[in-house]
């Protein structure tokens, strides 16, 4: 075991695991915090996206001993109060049927926007080709980050 120090969505959490011990498990099972998802465990899916110093990352294949002392903001350190334009466009947009997948698309469409305020086509499905929804929504998530796009603001 050893002892890190993570800044988690403005916080300090002190946690002791083992160094390999992905960020998906010590986010759910020491922090506490549970929006961020397992889907596959390989990095494929992107159920459990986060961002890293604002990037988005697969937690569930990064070691803790990677982070370091970079910022990790989870869907719950989005916004308080859900009203990141992400979060509102996909309630606008209707986007989630289970939901289960939606937190990492979320965290995926934020890091894009705040890196290109105005993606085509090509670029959202290039930034989110990766993550898969079981529910077959892909058609309302690319409205969602055309409309989160649209309304701006402080993504």
């Amino acid at each position: 075991m050893a002892k890190y120090s993570l800044s988690v969505n403005g916080k300090k959490f002190d946690v002791d695991v083992l160094p390999d011990t992905p960020l998906l498990w010590v986010l759910r099972d020491s922090i506490g915090l549970t929006g961020t998802k397992f889907g596959c465990g390989v990095a494929q899916c992107g159920a459990c996206t986060v961002h890293l110093n604002g990037t988005a990352v697969r937690a569930c294949t990064l070691p803790v001993s990677a982070v370091g002392t970079k910022e990790v903001t989870t869907i719950e350190g989005l916004s308080a109060d859900g009203s990141n334009p992400v979060q509102q466009a996909w309630i606008e947009e209707d986007v989630a049927q289970c939901g289960y997948c939606q937190a990492g698309q979320i965290m995926t469409t934020v890091s894009l926007l705040r890196k290109n305020p105005n993606p085509s086509d090509e670029e959202i499905h290039a930034a989110l080709g990766g993550h898969i929804c079981r529910c077959g929504t892909y058609t309302r998530i690319k409205k969602a980050v055309k409309l989160a796009a649209r309304k701006g603001g402080k993504i």
